[in-house]
């Protein structure tokens, strides 16, 4: 009976290091997003990378972390099928991971697997509405799949999160430039 009470216990307490340690992350991603609102392109350049820092850092895993990277290397050398199927596995170990669904869908995308692409960033921003990365990669799908009305609103969304990257100004004319030259 009393080693079940001290398992409890050890179960109890380690939840609520995870919990504190969720509770953290959320308040410093908090906090850089509303830095990311500062018009100011080196600042928020700054905010960018610590942001991307802390979504590819996994909170609690870092054999996890190591994965993620190692598929990103898999990505760069264009060994996609591989990195499909590393992130695969981190996403099995930890399907609330945005940062795993979204290399993955990455990765798919490169392959030209648009509408799987979708459906992984579809996940990314269920578990972070705010990352501006899967959006933008929503914005690239759409275009593929000709879906230009909706990959402008997903360029619309990166810049109400973050309004100094340059990118989704850019994407937004070329779209319309599309729909335009379609409409000919």
């Amino acid at each position: 009976m009393k080693i079940k009470k001290i398992f409890i216990s050890l179960i109890l307490v380690f939840l609520a290091i995870n919990q504190t340690i969720a509770d953290e992350r959320k308040i410093k991603l908090d906090k850089l997003f509303k830095e990311l609102k500062i018009d100011n392109s080196l600042k928020t350049f700054e905010v960018e990378k610590k942001i991307w820092k802390i979504w590819s850092t996994h909170p609690h895993k870092e054999n996890l972390t190591l994965m993620l990277f190692e598929g990103s290397d898999l990505i760069n050398n264009n060994r996609l099928n591989d990195a499909v199927n590393l992130f695969t596995k981190v996403i099995e170990i930890d399907p609330q991971w945005a940062e795993a669904w979204n290399k993955r869908a990455t990765a798919l995308y490169l392959l030209g697997e648009f509408q799987k692409s979708q459906n992984d960033i579809d996940k990314v921003l269920e578990l972070e509405d705010r990352h501006f990365g899967a959006l933008s990669g929503q914005g690239l799908v759409n275009i593929q799949l000709k879906n230009y009305e909706k990959a402008i609103m997903s360029y619309e969304k990166v810049q109400e999160i973050y309004p100094s990257m340059k990118s989704p100004q850019i994407m937004i004319k070329e779209i319309e430039r599309l729909i335009k030259k379609q409409s000919i």
